[in-house]
């Protein structure tokens, strides 16, 4: 396993900074003394979480993925600087380390506990019957039937990939895009499914012929990687798929996603490539000139949610779901032309009113 730290709240230094020299202030610096308590009396207030420990455990993407496990981990961090809380985190190597980590917070007395990924389920579900005084949450995994105790964060990333098919069949110059997964589980799938279903409504609405490899909707299966880690895998995989044609590629597959840009930073700009989870032109910008978008997956923004429940001392097994009507899922534009941008917008807008159906 691996442990970092988290940091501790700017507010909190600067509220102990200002104690500290108001005690050490003379006579004359009264006043001052006067407002740089009122001051710190006022951050302390607007800081509920003091007291309160925030733990997340990592699948074995690891903390710096530039994906999920990165920005699950914002989440934390937005939550230790807007509600004070004390944050940890342990970082699993294996799909052994699942259990030993959430007994390790479990043993430490962390009040919230968040696991990413849907892989962390049968842990995470063990580790909450175990512990019903503690608050658990896991990205992309709900509890059927529900946990007390554990809620779900869940999104519903087939509708922003279904923009995303349909900006990719818009800017194809070859007529064949591709998209692979990591492994074949069902937050993974949820994008490609979305994707292929993009692309078919731009056939339809435009009278074209795109063709998409690495999914078929019908057989529900497609290409995978089979990890989330080798990043050989994902230049492989995407050279496969340039190899027949592809000139832009959706790969959902974490790390393994990032061998993808590697190999269309090799292509010369042959090949483009649509993020996942975050605006990997940001989250990633030594390849950022290879991404055209990419479909965004809110989870700080869940997992800040969750957190806040337990500040709150609400405990609940409702599940959170993130959709394009309430700003849980979305896509970030890098390199698409206003037309086209404006089209898939108003696609988007379709479907959160329910006018398109996925």
């Amino acid at each position: 396993m691996i442990k970092r730290k988290g940091l501790k709240s700017a507010a909190l230094a600067i509220a102990a900074f200002s104690l500290i020299a108001g005690a050490c202030g003379s006579d004359s610096d009264t006043a001052t003394e006067e407002t740089t308590a009122e001051v710190t009396e006022e951050t302390t207030a607007a800081l509920p979480g003091e007291g309160i420990l925030a733990c997340q455990v990592t699948d074995t993407g690891g903390v710096d993925d530039k994906g999920f496990n990165q920005i699950s981990y914002k989440g934390m961090q937005d939550a230790e600087a807007s509600l004070g809380v004390t944050i940890d985190l342990l970082e699993s190597a294996s799909d052994a380390d699942y259990a030993p980590n959430l007994q390790n917070f479990a043993d430490k007395g962390c009040n919230i506990i968040v696991t990413v990924g849907f892989l962390l389920g049968d842990a995470t579900k063990a580790a909450a019957e175990a512990n019903p005084d503690k608050n658990y949450a896991i990205v992309d995994s709900a509890f059927d039937p529900p946990i007390a105790n554990a809620r779900g964060l869940i999104f519903a990333t087939d509708q922003p990939s279904f923009m995303a098919g349909y900006l990719a069949a818009g800017m194809t110059k070859t007529g064949v895009v591709g998209t692979f997964g990591g492994i074949n589980i069902p937050p993974v799938s949820i994008f490609m499914d979305g994707f292929a279903k993009g692309v078919a409504y731009y056939n339809t609405q435009k009278g074209a012929t795109v063709k998409v490899l690495g999914w078929d909707t019908a057989k529900q299966d497609g290409t995978f990687a089979g990890n989330f880690q080798s990043l050989d895998d994902g230049k492989n995989i995407a050279k496969s798929q340039a190899d027949e044609g592809a000139d832009i590629i959706f790969p959902v597959a974490g790390p393994v996603g990032l061998g993808s840009a590697q190999f269309a930073m090799e292509s010369g700009g042959k090949v483009k490539i649509i993020g996942v989870d975050v605006d990997m032109s940001v989250s990633n910008p030594d390849a950022a000139e290879v991404y055209i978008a990419s479909v965004l997956k809110n989870i700080d923004a869940a997992v800040l949610a969750a957190v806040t429940d337990t500040v709150n001392g609400v405990k609940t097994s409702d599940n959170y779901v993130g959709t394009l009507a309430n700003g849980g899922v979305g896509v970030a534009y890098t390199a698409v032309p206003a037309e086209l941008q404006a089209e898939v917008e108003a696609i988007g807008q379709g479907i959160a009113d329910g006018t398109i159906k996925i």
